[in-house]
């Protein structure tokens, strides 16, 4: 009895594409994507969901292998580029965190206390780490991670393996992405930046008023822990926008 093993090379670059796109997507996306979670780590994830993803999209990838490896090259720097334009796509949501952090921080008096980011493993304000790690800790605690590997199955249907690089399309999703973030940055420091002015607007008064106190030394103090205070009160609704941003975004991506 013979075995036929012919098969086994074509599958191989299979296998081998998938896991192009996929680890890439892994390596960058939301939640699974953390400087903070090992490498080793999002190895085995991203293995695991190409080999669970493996029997869908097969029939997707028709390597030729006759003809060298030249084909196989191209087709996987396509995959690479696909993963990292997606993951991409979803990294910059988190940005959003770190814009508004910075703000935050600014007009608390806070923008000198920095610490090393876990998420990023660089130097961050306080306040930008802080709701970087509530972020990431929500997505999974409210299983928003599905979304992500939906959109990980739903970019086979999106970019099929293969086509021609969309161009036009990638750049408007990144622009998009990156726009809303700003936005949904904006939207979260807005409370900061009124209450800034209008403590700075106070503090100038009092200033007017009582020129004999030593104004700095009264408004600093207070401006940090009335921010933080203020931070206590609006941190559930900040958390609540982050999240319908991101939910909507990798909705967007996992079910179009």
């Amino acid at each position: 009895m013979t075995v036929n093993l012919s098969f086994l090379p074509s599958l191989a670059a299979v296998f081998m594409l998938m896991f192009a796109r996929l680890g890439a997507m892994v390596m960058l996306m939301p939640g699974f994507g953390e400087q903070g979670i090992p490498v080793r780590i999002r190895l085995v994830i991203a293995v695991m969901l190409t080999l669970v993803m493996l029997p869908l999209h097969q029939a997707a990838y028709a390597p030729d292998l006759t003809q060298g490896f030249a084909p196989v090259v191209g087709l996987l720097i396509k995959e690479v580029i696909i993963g990292v334009v997606l993951g991409l796509a979803g990294r910059i949501t988190i940005s959003a965190l770190q814009v508004a952090g910075v703000v935050i921080a600014q007009e608390l008096g806070l923008a000198f206390a920095s610490t090393v980011d876990p998420s990023q493993h660089e130097q961050g304000v306080v306040v930008s780490s802080f709701l970087t790690m509530a972020g990431i800790a929500l997505i999974f605690a409210t299983d928003l991670h599905h979304l992500v590997i939906g959109a990980l199955e739903q970019s086979y249907r999106i970019f099929s393996p293969g086509a021609a690089l969309p161009a036009d399309d990638f750049t408007q999703l990144i622009l998009i992405t990156t726009a809303g973030a700003f936005k949904v940055g904006a939207q979260i420091a807005a409370p900061f930046l009124v209450f800034g002015l209008l403590f700075n607007v106070g503090l100038g008064v009092l200033a007017r008023l009582m020129p004999q106190i030593q104004i700095f030394f009264i408004g600093l103090p207070a401006s940090i822990m009335l921010g933080l205070l203020l931070l206590t009160l609006v941190l559930g609704a900040v958390m609540a926008v982050f999240l319908n941003h991101v939910g909507s975004l990798l909705g967007d991506l996992a079910l179009r």
